[in-house]
């Protein structure tokens, strides 16, 4: 399948398989990431182009705009899908935890999407990559789920406002993902198995996603079968969100 044939695709947060599969799919794969080492090898792995960009940092959100107006001079195809986690109650929420969620998650991902609107084709895809937390009340999430909840509320009114030139806003929201994080946390296999089983047990089809459903989901806002789809938020949480 080549959905996305001829069309440039720029994936912040993009050293994961979200890169593989729309790149599988015939796009043109730009990823970011902050740390330069990491975002290379994956960009190696994956047959892409790399830029090392900070999603909490305006100017390194501008330069990137600017080297990818040089490089590539348009795109098609804008995943907002960097992002950070951070879970306190609000009475032991500090200021710092919280200036850090939003700054990435929030402010970050708006402005990314700000700078980027020029470059944007006429008839391109916008897909935020938000969370089924954002509509749902979870004990220590109310940082990280208001930052999603915001996203979803740019990403309607981006809709609305880019519709004139027929660019299309959706937001993707999963729940449970099975990532590298959980790889890295130094857990052997079995307490790795114990820890899915425990996640996946809260989860109506009794599995966690994986990088590809997202991906998979994202590719299909970015292609012409949703050419009518717009401010548009697909939760991907195996029905947890109806438990």
């Amino acid at each position: 399948m080549e959905n996305l044939k001829n069309k440039i695709s720029l994936i912040t947060g993009g050293n994961s398989g979200i890169g593989y599969e729309m790149k599988t799919q015939g796009a043109t794969v730009i990823i970011t990431g902050r740390r330069a080492a990491a975002i290379e090898k994956a960009a190696k792995e994956l047959d892409v182009t790399a830029i090392v960009a900070d999603q909490g940092n305006i100017s390194a959100i501008e330069d990137l705009a600017r080297q990818v107006k040089e490089q590539f001079g348009r795109i098609d195809i804008l995943f907002i899908n960097a992002g950070i986690i951070g879970v306190s109650t609000i009475e032991q929420a500090t200021e710092t935890l919280f200036d850090e969620v939003m700054t990435v998650n929030f402010k970050g991902a708006y402005f990314t999407l700000s700078k980027f609107i020029p470059l944007l084709k006429d008839g391109a895809s916008v897909v935020f990559l938000s969370s089924n937390t954002a509509s749902s009340n979870n004990i220590a999430s109310s940082i990280y789920s208001s930052s999603k909840a915001a996203l979803n509320s740019v990403m309607r009114i981006a809709a609305l406002e880019l519709a004139p030139r027929r660019i299309r806003v959706n937001a993707v929201s999963p729940g449970p993902t099975e990532t590298e994080i959980l790889n890295k946390m130094g857990l052997d296999e079995a307490a790795l198995k114990t820890i899915k089983a425990s996640v996946s047990s809260k989860i109506p089809l009794n599995q966690m996603g994986t990088a590809e459903d997202v991906a998979k989901m994202v590719a299909y806002f970015c292609s012409d079968a949703a050419g009518f789809i717009t401010g548009a938020e697909i939760i991907m949480d195996g029905g947890m969100s109806l438990a």
